[in-house]
């Protein structure tokens, strides 16, 4: 598995990305051999939609001493 970051850029009515060569050559990739990509976007939400949000009534800094309480 590899992780870098590419800029799309237009391909015809599409967008496309260059792989890296690095990538290229470390995982044996060819025209031939199909590849799964996974896109992160930049935007906050696809993060909050993919891992959901915890909503504190309480300030985070006054939950953790009270978690750490009990452990003097």
């Amino acid at each position: 598995m590899e992780i870098f970051k590419a800029a799309p850029r237009p391909w015809g009515n599409s967008l496309g990305i260059t792989l890296p060569r690095e990538v290229v050559r470390n995982e044996h990739l060819s025209s031939q051999k199909k590849i799964t990509v996974l896109v992160i976007g930049t935007t906050n939400d696809a993060v909050k939609k993919a891992f959901g949000t915890l909503k504190l009534k309480k300030p985070t800094q006054k939950a953790m001493e009270e978690i750490d309480e009990g452990y003097d």
